[in-house]
């Protein structure tokens, strides 16, 4: 799952938020330096990932990339759940996800000092280009995904996916919701885990 996902999965605990988004610039034990709170949401974040990969619904949709995109099918894969999130999200939350955004965005920049470096260099373009909203539609969708394949000095046309996208529109969002009520009680699970050992 990609960014927005990993920030609604971790509820309404605000370090635990914090953890669970900048917990792939922490690396192996480095967790045990952070506040309990921050510890839980680098490995629910880990959790996440772990039930991902291995889910067979998530591999379903993963494996229409595959061929084309190899190795980035599943960071494609990623976004591409976030934007039926992104896109149903009044289906889970009350909250407006305009609002929900900038209200994350404030949560960093008031917690600026215990973020990585990586969250600091990354955080500006998160706020300019609205990320969490970005993902709702296509456009914001194909922007996100070039970004993305910026990084990798397009070795993979990860925008490409587009086509994809909208050729199995229908399969990959009935997947998603499957898979994402399935990866929301499992988070809960170890969220309460969590909370008896830290």
């Amino acid at each position: 799952m990609n960014y927005l996902a990993h920030i609604y999965l971790s509820g309404t605990n605000d370090l635990l938020k914090i953890g669970n988004f900048m917990a792939d610039s922490i690396k192996g034990n480095d967790y045990e330096k952070f506040d309990s709170e921050i510890k839980k949401g680098i490995l629910l974040h880990r959790h996440i990932d772990s039930f991902t990969d291995s889910h067979p619904i998530y591999r379903q949709s993963k494996h229409r990339l595959h061929e084309k995109y190899g190795h980035y099918s599943g960071v494609i894969m990623d976004i591409l759940y976030d934007h039926f999130l992104a896109k149903n999200w009044s289906k889970f939350s009350d909250e407006k996800l305009e609002d929900y955004a900038n209200n994350f965005y404030q949560l960093l920049q008031d917690n600026y000092d215990i973020l990585t470096e990586r969250i600091k260099g990354m955080m500006p373009y998160m706020i300019a280009r609205n990320w969490f909203v970005s993902y709702a539609t296509i456009a914001g969708l194909e922007m996100i995904l070039f970004q993305m394949d910026y990084k990798t000095k397009h070795r993979a046309n990860m925008q490409e996916a587009i086509v994809e996208l909208q050729d199995f529109y229908t399969e990959f969002e009935s997947e998603f919701f499957l898979f994402f009520e399935e990866l929301t009680l499992s988070c809960q699970q170890k969220t309460a885990e969590l909370n008896e050992i830290l």
